[in-house]
């Protein structure tokens, strides 16, 4: 009885978590336009919790909304050592979804131009990315789906911060390098926590990334950590910084080419609040967000009366 109803609750929340993943897709899809009637969409799916996560969505996003677009997965089979190559297609024909598995042997190019102790991560990118641009082209696809989320866009930003002097993050939207197409991030607005607990109630056939995640010392891993400890430490930090992604105020930046500086003067007025920017900080306290709570079906409540 114990376990039947432990599984009613994970049904609960796995449903619970479901929707406020589809919900945030949902937006970014809309808010990017994303997403066009007659869109023939390539899904990248790596066997990652993110893709498989970004796919299901799709999926169901598919069923009710009111246009009409393809999915077509893709995975790109780069001849890891000990890659196992039956699970995406086992998986996928049994999700019925239409796929197709490219075989390129980049591992070996990539072992054999980097050197050992190096990160591979750059070189590995570039061709994977040429290879999935001409696929997309092959099958006449018109969108190129990626599972970055929101925590991957927040890294991306402090990354070329660190280390690249540039405030930069990854856009839910763009053209691709070669200019032959549109490449979209539905998961944007998703959180990698969110998404990592969906994945494992879900039981996704999670197949390990080799080439990257198992180097050490990764300038991505470092500011990873430091952001899931800021998370723990300081509730609600994310979701700020996030925010602030989407509210850039040019004018009180330092970047000449953004704004025009040189032109202002005592005629231009008060631009944007002026110096208020600068003004004493008033800081609230944050509770953890209500998406972090575990919820359990209230049907399954116990009422208990009194305790003696």
């Amino acid at each position: 009885m114990l376990n039947q109803e432990l599984t009613k609750s994970q049904k609960y929340n796995q449903n619970k978590l479901q929707k406020r993943i589809r919900r945030n897709t949902g937006q970014a899809i809309a808010d990017f336009n994303m997403i066009e009637d007659g869109d023939r969409i390539m899904v990248c799916l790596s066997g990652g919790k993110d893709s498989y996560t970004m796919l299901e969505i799709l999926q169901s996003l598919q069923k009710s909304a009111p246009i009409s677009f393809e999915l077509i997965a893709v995975n790109l089979d780069q001849k890891q050592p000990g890659f196992p190559s039956h699970v995406l297609p086992e998986y996928l024909e049994k999700l019925g979804v239409q796929y197709k598995i490219v075989e390129e042997d980049t591992y070996s190019i990539v072992k054999d131009k980097v050197p050992e102790g190096k990160t591979t991560c750059s070189l590995c990118s570039r061709l994977r990315r040429g290879i999935l641009y001409r696929t997309a082209k092959e099958l006449g696809c018109t969108k190129i789906a990626l599972g970055h989320h929101r925590d991957d866009i927040l890294e991306t930003m402090f990354l070329n911060i660190f280390y690249g002097g540039k405030l930069k993050g990854m856009p839910p939207k763009l053209v691709s390098d070669n200019g032959e197409h549109v490449v979209i991030r539905p998961l944007a607005y998703c959180r990698e926590k969110d998404i990592e607990r969906y994945a494992q109630s879900a039981e996704f056939p999670i197949i390990p990334c080799n080439l990257c995640g198992s180097q050490p010392n990764l300038q991505r891993q470092v500011i990873k950590e430091m952001l899931r400890d800021w998370d723990k430490r300081f509730p609600g930090r994310i979701e700020t910084m996030f925010t602030a992604m989407q509210n850039v105020v040019p004018s009180h930046l330092a970047d000449f080419n953004l704004f025009d500086f040189k032109s202002i003067n005592k005629e231009s007025g008060v631009i944007n609040g002026g110096d208020t920017a600068f003004d004493k900080e008033q800081f609230t306290d944050v509770s953890p967000s209500q998406d972090d709570v575990i919820e359990v079906d209230p049907a399954m409540a116990l009422n208990v009366v009194q305790v003696s």
